[in-house]
């Protein structure tokens, strides 16, 4: 889709997206679940799908798509963190939009929920990653949610996000190979124009 028929489909189903926002941040305040230890998850939330406005129309195929990116983008981390399984997301995925959307959507997000593990590696090993180059439009949010982790980290001083800063550059080169999918189906590739957004903030550009 060019960025016009993307951004007038996004504004067609606005109303929708609204509803996929507002459970999204009810879900994680109903666990209590905090970004960065002091702010609502809905700021993460709305820091990722913001990537989906600007850089979407560069990897979404169709209309019918558009939803299920929004809701995998604000739902990425419900199975991981706010108590979700598969058959949950699924069903409140269902109520929304068709059957195959909802599991276009569905698969989003179990794409984009760790492994068990003891570290950070255990957690994001080649398993997981090879979920996300084979699961359309996870490369995507996924690299979303990283662009919306290093933006947080790198306009943030203190100790904690010092410390995120040195992690994300050290692994972004084997992050990004890790996502990037050798299909030429465009649902799994990621835009260039957010990995050099992501570099800007890694190099002080």
């Amino acid at each position: 889709m060019n960025h016009y028929n993307f951004i007038s489909a996004v504004e067609r189903f606005e109303h929708t997206i609204s509803e996929i926002r507002q459970n999204a941040h009810a879900l994680h305040d109903s666990v209590n679940q905090k970004y960065d230890t002091i702010h609502p998850y809905g700021l993460h939330l709305d820091m990722v799908v913001s990537s989906l406005y600007k850089y979407g129309s560069e990897v979404c195929v169709s209309e019918e798509d558009v939803l299920p990116l929004f809701f995998g983008a604000y739902y990425h981390d419900s199975i991981e963190d706010a108590r979700l399984t598969y058959n949950d997301v699924f069903h409140l995925a269902q109520n929304i939009m068709t059957s195959p959307q909802a599991f276009m959507a569905t698969e989003i997000v179990y794409a984009l929920t760790n492994d068990k593990g003891r570290t950070r590696d255990e957690r994001a090993g080649e398993r997981y990653y090879k979920g996300i180059r084979e699961t359309p439009y996870a490369p995507f949010v996924k690299l979303a949610d990283r662009l919306a982790n290093i933006t947080y980290s790198f306009t943030h001083d203190d100790d904690c996000n010092f410390r995120m800063r040195e992690v994300y550059s050290k692994e972004q080169a084997h992050f990004l190979s890790s996502i990037s999918s050798s299909s030429q189906d465009p649902r799994l590739s990621i835009p260039k124009s957010m990995i050099l957004a992501i570099d800007s903030l890694i190099h002080n550009d």
